[in-house]
């Protein structure tokens, strides 16, 4: 009666990893021969592992990665790729992040940008920040229907609250006038403590004219390439290579 009752106990007090693993103890003799505090350890621990999962799925959830299995540890360093390792490494350590650092990758289509994009947003999700996934043309559109429905300031800070901010495929659709002035703001709102992570088919020097208007250029490229890191992916079609589409 008393094992049943410490049970429900600790449901009713919202512990289920502890609930769990208490159960799974009283079914092992193995553990039931430890010490109390050694047990108690268990517990404990089993009760933070299953409140970081849940964290973990929860943060995943919200990133809506185009490529949620993208896993870091899954990289492809051959030579043809031009990844430098140690720099890579030093990226999923997610340390520009609170640094409210930036990262650009470039490469020509299907060499891997967005798969690259989300493993690394999936490792900024393991290391507890908030990641959002979103292709520019998406997000520019969205964000000319929020003009129109009274949304835009809602949706704005909902970008804002993301640490990493990951903006796919830039470059690969116009951009208007109201479309370069929202990106401005979006990114502003970064400045200071937010990062942004752009994967483009453009080469960086080519942002500009793809900006078309001066003065607004200036002031995004200023904010986004004055304290950022870059990969240039090279190679060719992953895609044709490996006839999926895991790397894209």
């Amino acid at each position: 009666m008393l094992v049943n009752q410490t049970h429900q106990s600790l449901q009713t007090l919202r512990l289920p990893g502890m609930a769990q693993a208490y159960q799974d103890q009283l079914n092992n003799p193995a553990v039931q021969s430890m010490g109390f505090d050694d047990r108690l350890g268990l517990l404990v621990d089993a009760e933070l592992a299953q409140r970081e999962n849940r964290r973990v799925s929860r943060l995943l959830k919200a990133a809506r990665l185009k490529i949620p299995n993208a896993c870091p540890e899954d990289i492809d360093f051959s030579a043809r790729r031009g990844l430098d390792k140690r720099q890579v490494m030093d990226l999923l350590t997610c340390q520009w992040i609170p640094r409210g650092q930036h990262l650009v990758i470039t490469g020509a289509t299907g060499t891997g940008k967005t798969w690259l994009s989300c493993a690394l947003g999936l490792e900024a999700v393991r290391k507890g920040y908030p990641v959002w996934y979103q292709r520019l043309p998406r997000l520019l559109e969205d964000m000319e229907v929020a003009h129109a429905d009274g949304s835009l300031p809602a949706l704005r800070t909902k970008l804002a609250k993301a640490r990493l901010l990951i903006l796919d495929d830039w470059g690969v659709a116009p951009v208007g006038d109201r479309g370069r002035q929202d990106l401005l703001e979006v990114i502003d709102d970064r400045v200071p403590g937010g990062s942004v992570l752009i994967t483009s088919q453009l080469p960086t020097r080519a942002w500009y004219d793809y900006l078309g208007e001066p003065t607004i250029a200036d002031a995004v490229l200023d904010r986004l390439l004055h304290n950022n890191h870059v990969l240039e992916l090279k190679g060719d079609s992953m895609r044709r290579k490996n006839g999926r589409s895991s790397e894209t």
